[in-house]
């Protein structure tokens, strides 16, 4: 395992981080490349999406706090300003969902995963500039008598606007959960897809797993800015806890497997699995209970938790290879294989985290191959960072980009952190 965690330490900075700050950034139009090609070079025409710019935001904002080390801070800090100038709906509230280089608003709608999104980076970076800017008395006291805000408490106040927002015109008072789509105004829209591989449906596990993990990192990080913010943070506990049993109930199915996608009454629309997805909501779920320190959640969700990941080890793990594929679906008919990068990343947390509920060394093993699987397939060690994805037989798809609307520092850097942060070795 040390071995592990230096490869671990080494692969975030020295190579995703330092790759996105050289290689995302469209300084001419303040905001990220939309696409970058495999031989790292962008299209600056293409749009942008708040899912991409969110994800810089969280990513330098964490690594920032993890390591104490204020110079990540300026990447979070071009993030944030994209956001605010570029993204922020001042008439209705709210991101748009994607803008065009000059900022102009490309897709306008409310969609729910990237507004989750946005309110998980923001959160993040309302405690980093708390914790590496405004710890000293000298920065308490910057603010003159015009203001009554302090930059964290700004940044914080986003975030919580876009939970109220989630909570008014998103959440399902009836059945639970959170829809997917509303229109630029908040109001009822018949355009719910999130992309064009998924289905233009009511709700989604995806849409409201990353309102979970939204959820749970603004009630860890609201009191870091606001100390006495206790009847608000009581409510997102509320919101958080419900969510977390509404996705044990009515997403997860017996078979330990999600349903992707739903109508208002959270009756399944598709047979497909999401391998991926699994391992990555069995330690997402784990730790909205642990944060919310809720021993009663806790002891319901436990063995559920591990049966998910012990359910993705047995049916989504190439045995061989050790690495974990796509999807399959019309049950198991069809199986899609390829290796995709941030489906490798999600699986080495969620196997971690398995191994420390139980200790079982299969999963530690699992952890071990699949990081072997990254180092010798997943990362294009030319022309840095990883590969989007991969054949059956470990060939890089160079079709799919390097980077863009939906491939940035979030989910390879994540595991790099979440392993660091869990073994205490930075």
């Amino acid at each position: 395992m040390e071995k592990l965690y230096k490869s671990v330490k080494d692969e975030l900075f020295n190579d995703i981080l330092p790759y996105w700050q050289k290689h995302s950034r469209d300084y001419k139009n303040t905001g990220f490349y939309g696409h970058i090609d495999n031989n790292n070079v962008p299209d600056s025409t293409c749009e942008r999406s708040i899912v991409m710019t969110a994800r810089f935001l969280w990513t330098y904002s964490t690594v920032a706090r993890l390591t104490k080390d204020s110079s990540y801070m300026e990447m979070a800090d071009f993030a944030y300003n994209t956001i605010i100038t570029k993204y922020w709906d001042k008439e209705n509230g709210g991101v748009y969902w994607s803008v065009l280089p000059d900022g102009t608003p490309k897709i306008s709608k409310k969609q729910i995963y990237g507004e989750a999104f946005c309110c998980y980076g923001l959160s993040e970076y309302a405690a980093a500039i708390k914790e590496l800017r405004e710890t000293t008395s000298d920065a308490a006291d910057e603010k003159t008598e015009d203001e009554k805000e302090s930059p964290s408490q700004i940044a914080m106040n986003y975030a919580l606007d876009l939970y109220s927002l989630l909570e008014k015109h998103a959440y399902d008072p009836d059945f639970g959960g959170y829809v997917e789509a509303r229109a630029v105004n908040w109001e009822t829209t018949t355009d719910m897809r999130l992309s064009s591989k998924d289905m233009n449906c009511s709700k989604s596990m995806n849409t409201n797993l990353h309102v979970m993990e939204a959820y749970t990192n603004l009630y860890r990080t609201l009191p870091v800015v606001f100390p006495d913010a206790g009847p608000i943070r009581t409510e997102i506990a509320e919101s958080l806890s419900e969510l977390v049993k509404t996705t044990v109930e009515c997403i997860l199915q017996p078979n330990g497997h999600l349903s992707m996608f739903f109508n208002m009454d959270w009756k399944i629309l598709s047979d497909e699995i999401s391998y991926g997805h699994d391992i990555e909501a069995s330690w997402l779920l784990w730790e909205a209970a642990c944060e919310l320190n809720d021993e009663e959640l806790k002891a319901q969700i436990k063995d559920t938790v591990i049966k998910m990941a012990q359910v993705a080890l047995e049916e989504g793990v190439d045995k061989k290879e050790g690495c974990m594929e796509n999807f399959s679906k019309e049950n198991g008919k069809i199986r899609d294989r390829r290796r995709v990068w941030w489906i490798q990343a999600e699986a080495i947390n969620g196997f971690y985290n398995a191994w420390e509920m139980t200790s079982h060394t299969k999963y530690k093993e699992a952890v071990l191959k699949q990081w072997d699987f990254i180092q010798n397939h997943q990362i294009d060690k030319v022309n840095g960072e990883w590969w989007n994805e991969l054949t059956p037989e470990n060939t890089p798809i160079l079709t799919e980009s390097k980077g863009g609307n939906w491939k940035t520092s979030y989910h390879n850097a994540r595991t790099c952190i979440e392993i660091l942060r869990r073994s205490h070795t930075v």
